[in-house]
């Protein structure tokens, strides 16, 4: 990002900003030459979220911080960034942690999935509702790291297909990448899902060996191409009306750190999630005309899938709270539930209805 745009941008958290400024004026002068892994090639994720993160911190910090970030299997392995942090080849790390949903599903809870509420409601839950001290006590505990988020999509691209995907018989038998516990609940619409780390998907969709993809946002699928070996974009990504992302910091190095230089590093992590989330907004909305000039095919999901896939997402939910095979998944489960009716009537206090022009 251009200096000008990044100071323009720091403009817009006035409260945030003077506190990260207080801090680093407040910091006892010990210097910090931090390695960050990340599961990034390239792109948003990299640029507005890892290496963002970097910029800021060094700049509020007055240059005590100096955080080295590397892409995706550059420091472990691209979907285990938390073991590598934890392990000490790293001590810092940004990733999706719906990744280790495979050792613990509440973590998608966490980074998103078909029964989340949308990207507005999860910051509001993780910053004003608990969820930040809840998902900071739950991968201390369960995987020994400090974690906060960094990073927020808004709702992503469905898919990028080789075919037309709108209707719930279009999903049968298709071969899509996905991530997280999508995995399992799109073969309950038929599908045939597999994972894969990002690098890799690109080189499958253009030779056949999937169908599909779902990804990032409709700005941030950009970067990686998939338009050009994937004529159709299916929306709205109903099994991921959001996706917080998040920064794992070594426990032995966050522990080793003076309180506010702590603080510093939480203050700049959720100005950076912040900002991502506002340059997404805007970004996406110039995203669907780049694709019609490609010549892609908008395609909007019939209704029948949004209404399967959100239902799917919140019986699988309820059923792994009430089985209770994971100590956090239940609480952190009931917690969403209990933030989504306190808003369930905000679209008619929030919202002014207008005419269509």
């Amino acid at each position: 990002m251009k200096r000008r745009n990044f100071v323009h941008a720091t403009l817009g958290s006035a409260g945030v900003f003077a506190a990260a400024g207080a801090l680093a004026q407040k910091g006892g002068g010990q210097t910090y030459n931090w390695k960050m892994a990340t599961g990034w090639a390239g792109g948003p994720l990299m640029d507005i979220g890892a290496k963002a993160f970097a910029e800021r911190m060094e700049f509020f910090s007055g240059g005590r911080f100096k955080i080295q970030t590397f892409p995706g299997g550059g420091l472990g392995n691209a979907l285990k960034v938390p073991e590598t942090v934890k392990n000490g080849l790293a001590e810092c790390g940004h990733t999706w942690m719906g990744y280790d949903w495979g050792k613990d599903v509440t973590t998608v809870l966490f980074g998103g999935y078909a029964g989340s509420f949308d990207s507005e409601r999860m910051l509001h839950w993780l910053y004003e509702a608990g969820g930040v001290d809840m998902q900071r006590k739950f991968r201390e505990e369960t995987d020994d790291v400090i974690s906060m988020p960094l990073f927020i999509r808004t709702a992503e691209v469905f898919l990028h297909s080789r075919k037309s995907v709108k209707s719930l018989a279009d999903l049968k038998g298709l071969k899509l990448r996905t991530a997280g516990a999508w995995l399992e609940m799109s073969k309950e619409l038929g599908a045939a899902p597999v994972t894969t780390a990002g690098g890799d998907i690109f080189p499958m969709l253009e030779r056949g060996a999937i169908d599909a993809v779902e990804w990032g946002t409709p700005w941030e699928n950009i970067a990686p191409g998939f338009y050009k070996v994937a004529k159709y974009l299916s929306y709205p990504g109903v099994h991921q009306p959001c996706a917080p992302f998040e920064l794992v910091v070594n426990k032995d190095v966050w522990a080793k750190m003076p309180e506010d230089d702590r603080k510093l590093v939480e203050l700049v992590a959720k100005m950076v999630t912040v900002e991502s989330w506002l340059r997404i907004g805007v970004e996406d909305a110039k995203a669907f005309a780049f694709y019609k000039k490609q010549g892609v095919v908008l395609e909007q999901l019939d209704d029948e899938v949004q209404f399967a896939a959100h239902k799917v997402g919140l019986d699988w939910a309820d059923k792994t709270a009430k089985d209770g095979a994971r100590k956090w998944f239940a609480p952190v489960h009931k917690s969403q539930l209990e933030f989504t009716e306190a808003w369930k009537n905000a679209n008619e206090w929030r919202n002014v209805k207008t005419k269509p022009v």
